[in-house]
């Protein structure tokens, strides 16, 4: 008799648009997930499940939802997540600050996951971050982060970027200063500074780049995403690690 595959069964919050389709096609090819409801107020006939213009219509049991929808939406979401006690895994970007109170909250009642990128190999490199940055701190390297993005993109610096300096930052006991512009300064670096550059071109889809500059040497800690299907992959794998875990706000640190 073969082994049984534990099948996630997953809801998809804004399943028609670009990652919600990436990932729809992702799940197809992966044995152990499987898409049973999507919420859009888009139709896709080829989705292969059923679609439901609002999430309150959505009457199918599952093990985790993602969403890679809108910010306005977190509410019905959360609300519907509660209510079942079904975990989340929230993709989306630009929350407000009520909003981001309204995750925690929620997080008391279901499992909800929230990462600023949900690539793995980003969140390994962080990892590793932290564990150079105690080293090469202390031996007085500068650190400098380089970040490279497509023209469409209208923040800036990246929440990775972003994310990268805050865990670096966090091994270094919060000795850094985070500089995102030096034109209007004539001095020296200093030796606590952290230095954020934003890059805007073409279609790249993102790039990020940490720099310990020593004396006479530099290690550089790259990490380049050639398609969105790197943070479709990681959003998947968190639905897959969130299934039946209890309450609580987690990150994709506790899944790589």
């Amino acid at each position: 008799m073969g082994m049984v595959i534990k099948m996630t069964k997953i809801i998809l919050c804004g399943c028609s648009g670009a990652m919600g389709r990436t990932i729809t096609r992702l799940v197809a090819e992966d044995d152990s997930a499987k898409i049973v409801a999507g919420v859009d107020i888009v139709p896709n006939k080829d989705a292969g499940y059923p679609i439901f213009a609002n999430i309150e219509d959505c009457n199918i049991e599952a093990d985790a939802l993602i969403d890679f929808s809108r910010p306005e939406l977190l509410a019905d979401i959360l609300n519907y997540c509660e209510e079942r006690q079904l975990p989340a895994v929230l993709c989306t970007t630009g929350y407000t600050d009520e909003q981001l109170a309204d995750i925690d909250e929620s997080s008391k009642k279901t499992a909800i996951m929230k990462s600023a990128n949900y690539s793995i190999g980003i969140n390994v490199i962080t990892k590793l971050l932290k564990e150079a940055t105690k080293i090469l701190s202390k031996e007085g390297y500068d650190i400098e982060i380089v970040e490279k993005h497509h023209n469409q993109k209208v923040d800036a610096p990246s929440g990775t970027a972003l994310a990268l300096a805050e865990s670096i930052n966090e091994a270094a006991g919060g000795a850094y200063e985070f500089i995102y512009d030096r034109s209007q300064r004539r001095e020296k670096r200093a030796k606590k500074e952290l230095g954020i550059s934003a890059v805007r071109g073409g279609t790249i889809v993102g790039d990020h780049d940490v720099i310990f500059a020593g004396e006479d040497e530099v290690i550089t800690f790259s990490h380049r995403a050639y398609s969105k299907a790197v943070f479709g992959k990681g959003a998947i794998a968190c639905a897959k690690f969130l299934e039946g875990k209890g309450p609580g706000k987690y990150d994709m640190s506790d899944v790589v």
